[in-house]
């Protein structure tokens, strides 16, 4: 009882409603729109729900192994949806959210605490190390993505070949990221915010939180094969290109929880966490989800994913690492430079709307 009074408190939970209305909207068969509406939303809240149960784990695990529990179920929830749409055989929309949730984390979420950070308190500064560091490890996965793609086209139509490349530049991109893990958990790279700083949820018992972390996964696992099973009639509906669904979409309904927590930790001058989220949540897509889902891909999917992406995802990727990089490396930020960032994602997002598939 005490763990639903302290989820009625809070305010993003009673999205939990759309839960049973997906499952109605699917079985009165009210049209693919709907029935994606009601699942991207329900997936908001149990996307906290994980989040807050995982922070809750955390505490009581002790700092080095919550910051690595933390850092696997980061990006959970978007996780299982493409794991569903891998099912589905739809790597194109896997793709685009790979790029997308990148894109996302460092031009919306970063723009948007940066604006309202900045306008509530000023100049803020965080830790110019472990910013540089983040900008370096998010400038080396975009080599590591850009590679497969230019190689692509260079020996056209060896697919078998280009296989194989994503198959070891993942393990790469598996291997640095697992070095970087180790050395932020033994502390080296200095201004992390400790588990005492992080915004937590609900303060649970580990039974409960542990329960609690099991349900919103298989709830998050059934409402994505949902959400993923009217992707295309929502996409043919509504008149959007599945790279728009993708790009900008799927990442803002995975992460939203993730996000909140971003902007108001800015809004509330702790500029060093809101900078942290942001730049290791783009991190974890890039350097572990993305190569994750190479592997899953052999085993659950009918086609193997590969690294191969659009040339203006790329594009798109590129121009939000380096610009974010400019903002993140000087160690402060002003409400000016989240103006910016949200003018890039606004530029991109326009652009995928009209890019034709």
């Amino acid at each position: 009882m005490a763990a639903l009074r302290s989820l009625g408190r809070q305010p993003l939970y009673y999205l939990l409603l759309f839960m049973p209305l997906a499952l109605l909207a699917e079985l009165a068969g009210w049209g693919g729109t709907l029935i994606f509406a009601f699942a991207a939303l329900g997936i908001v809240p149990l996307a906290k729900l994980m989040g807050d149960s995982t922070e809750t784990l955390a505490a009581y695990t002790g700092p080095r192994v919550g910051g690595l529990l933390n850092a696997t179920v980061g990006n959970a929830a978007e996780l299982i949806i493409t794991i569903a749409a891998i099912r589905a055989g739809l790597l194109g929309l896997v793709k685009a959210s790979i790029t997308g949730s990148i894109i996302t984390n460092l031009l919306l979420v970063m723009g948007t605490a940066v604006l309202a950070g900045g306008l509530r308190n000023g100049l803020q500064h965080f830790h110019r190390p472990t910013a540089g560091l983040a900008a370096s490890q998010l400038t080396l996965a975009v080599i590591a993505l850009a590679i497969p793609t230019a190689f692509s086209a260079a020996i056209e139509p060896n697919h078998h070949a280009v296989e194989l490349l994503s198959d070891n530049v993942a393990l790469v991109m598996l291997a640095i990221y697992a070095l970087y893990l180790v050395f932020t958990l033994q502390g080296q790279a200095g201004g992390s915010p400790s588990l005492a700083e992080i915004e937590h949820g609900p303060r649970w018992s580990k039974g409960t939180a542990l329960t609690l972390l099991l349900l919103s996964t298989v709830a998050i696992a059934w409402l994505s094969e949902v959400l993923v099973g009217a992707v295309e009639e929502a996409v043919a509906t509504l008149g959007l290109s599945e790279f728009f669904v993708g790009v900008i979409i799927i990442p803002i309904v995975g992460n939203a929880a993730e996000h909140f927590v971003a902007i108001t930790s800015a809004v509330r001058n702790k500029m060093e966490l809101s900078m942290t989220i942001s730049l290791s949540s783009s991190m974890q897509i890039a350097l572990f989800v993305a190569p994750l889902l190479v592997f899953i891909s052999l085993f659950i999917g009918p086609d193997q994913l590969d690294l191969v992406f659009h040339p203006f995802e790329l594009a798109a990727l590129g121009a939000s690492t380096f610009i974010a990089s400019l903002i993140a490396l000087d160690g402060e930020s002003n409400w000016v430079e989240g103006a910016q960032l949200l003018a890039v994602f606004l530029i991109i997002a326009i652009a995928f709307y009209f890019l034709p598939v």
